[in-house]
């Protein structure tokens, strides 16, 4: 792994983020953004998740013959799929701060176990992608190692259990450090001079971080029991566009009503009002 490599993926990292600042992207109108300049804090994270996903691509090895290649495609899909899924963790902090701007130290100290996290679970996020790609698309859970031997991913239900006690155990730090987050945010609501819908909204991130950790503990509570429910651990996931559609149709029309009680005041604030 080059520094080079390191250095240009951090430096491209921060170009996306100042690229999404000057474009407004995230902005959806309906939340005042209370920080338009990448801080230090958001700087170290760009480094951090630039790394991670260095991880990512330097676990694959340049395929020297067709068959190679076609097998390294197959890790294509875990390669996405983990991808995405940092990007998406990247993006929601992004949004954070642009949102409150906040820098006090608590909120440093939830961001630093953030990136830990995200760090620390690089691998095992990409090794449950590549097995549930593996074995959707066919293949045995088998894989080829460096020195060319074939060995199974996971030998036994017992392995899949602890793997999936591993993989929620993450999950359930992210989204439980978004709601720390977010609940440090609201706790900051007067000094933020956060408006009722920026309040509400708040709260409903709050709540959608915290559904994430209730499906991640329902999956851990599952692999912990083992046996059978192994595999049900995995499909517990599933779960997430079911429950987090459902949150939202509500909130959404929660929302609503404010915005119809309150009208225009309440929907943009002047930006003289703005801390």
């Amino acid at each position: 792994m080059s520094g080079s490599l390191k250095h240009r993926s951090h430096n491209e990292t921060s170009m996306i983020r100042e690229k999404l600042i000057e474009k407004s992207i995230g902005d959806n109108k309906k939340f005042r953004w209370r920080s338009h300049e990448i801080s230090r804090i958001e700087g170290l994270s760009d480094a951090v998740f630039a790394f991670a996903v260095t991880l990512l691509v330097v676990s694959l090895e340049v395929p020297r013959t067709f068959g190679e290649l076609m097998y390294a495609m197959r890790g294509f899909g875990a390669f996405a799929i983990s991808f995405t899924l940092l990007f998406i963790v990247w993006f929601n902090q992004y949004k954070f701060f642009r949102r409150y701007g906040l820098q006090d130290n608590v909120t440093v100290l939830l961001n630093g176990v953030l990136l830990f996290v995200v760090l620390f679970y690089v691998y095992p996020l990409k090794f449950v992608f590549t097995l549930m790609v593996n074995n959707f698309t066919g293949g045995d859970g088998s894989l080829r190692l460096p020195n060319g031997a074939i060995e199974h991913m996971v030998e036994n239900r017992d392995q899949i259990a602890v793997l999936m006690i591993i993989f929620g155990a993450g999950y359930i730090a992210v989204f439980g450090v978004f709601v720390l987050l977010y609940w440090r945010a609201y706790r900051q609501r007067s000094v933020l001079a956060l408006n009722e819908l920026e309040v509400f909204d708040t709260r409903e991130d709050i709540q959608e971080s915290a559904l994430n950790v209730g499906i991640g503990t329902l999956s851990v509570i599952f692999a912990t029991l083992g046996g059978r429910f192994a595999g049900v651990s995995g499909m517990t996931y599933m779960l997430c566009p079911i429950v987090l559609t459902l949150h939202g149709t509500i909130m959404g029309k929660r929302r609503r009503r404010i915005e119809d009680r309150f009208g225009p005041r309440e929907k943009s604030v002047p930006e003289a009002e703005m801390p």
